[in-house]
């Protein structure tokens, strides 16, 4: 009985929140509809059935399946790019205060440039296409994963760095084996916000640098006034950096950090 009671205590605080959630949509979506039918301009702001049209249209088509594939190379691309580098080279300039003050001044430097301030370079130095996108979202990416990696290798306990230097392990291990686990939580961190820098930049160069992706459908859908297709390419770029960054939380809940988690 009482595990029965438990099972459904657990339903209901699943139930409630997707309920709520469901509510706030439905909402949402009225509030839409009225203030398109206010305005009465299907240019400054279409019916949620037009946009629904529209994504029927452009499935149909196959055009929306070729922009979002373009879309998630260029991401994950830019977003991998950026991971590879920022992660050793943080938890080396945790590991090294010699490396720490001859990088760190870079850093400061170049951290407050926008993405969008490096396009006309990427576009001198690779031209137009899939090039400058990945490198657009590599920056992006790389500075909240960068910051979040050093800040978790720079919060290492010094005990623990000296116990396994007692028993024999050389920077290599103490990098891979002590700080990068201690490190974890805060580069998952830095990977969930890195990921969201990644689909905000990928858009940015595929407004100007690309000929193909969801940001140059939004482009040239504005260019033709065709409003529901822009806000298509709005809902979809939302739902899929939704559901990228949820799945990188899954994982941070089941394989990397469990202990941060009440199961």
């Amino acid at each position: 009985m009482t595990r029965r009671l438990g099972r459904i205590a657990k339903i209901g605080s699943v139930g409630a929140p997707l309920l709520l959630g469901a509510a706030g949509i439905a909402a949402f979506l009225a509030l839409w509809t009225l203030a398109s039918k206010h305005l009465n301009n299907a240019v400054l702001l279409p019916t949620p059935l037009a946009v629904l049209e529209s994504y029927r249209e452009l499935i149909a088509n196959g055009s929306l399946a070729q922009d979002v594939k373009a879309s998630i190379v260029r991401v994950f691309a830019g977003f991998l790019l950026a991971a590879g580098l920022a992660v050793p080279l943080a938890l080396l300039l945790a590991y090294s205060r010699i490396l720490r003050g001859l990088v760190m001044p870079l850093v400061a430097l170049l951290r407050p440039i926008p993405p969008i301030a490096w396009i006309p370079l990427a576009i001198l130095w690779m031209g137009l296409g899939d090039p400058p996108s990945y490198f657009i979202t590599a920056v992006a990416a790389f500075f909240p994963i960068f910051l979040n990696t050093f800040v978790g290798g720079t919060s290492l306990q010094q005990e623990h760095v000296n116990a396994a230097r007692s028993l024999g392990a050389g920077t290599p291990a103490l990098l891979l084996t002590v700080m990068l686990p201690s490190a974890l939580p805060m580069i998952v961190t830095g990977l969930r916000i890195g990921l969201g820098q990644a689909w905000m930049a990928v858009v940015t160069a595929e407004l100007i640098a690309a000929q193909s992706g969801l940001g140059y459908m939004i482009q040239i859908s504005r260019l033709d006034l065709e409003t529901p297709r822009v806000l298509v390419g709005m809902t979809v770029i939302g739902l899929l950096g939704a559901t990228m960054i949820g799945a990188l939380g899954l994982i941070e809940r089941r394989l990397i950090v469990p202990w941060n988690y009440q199961r």
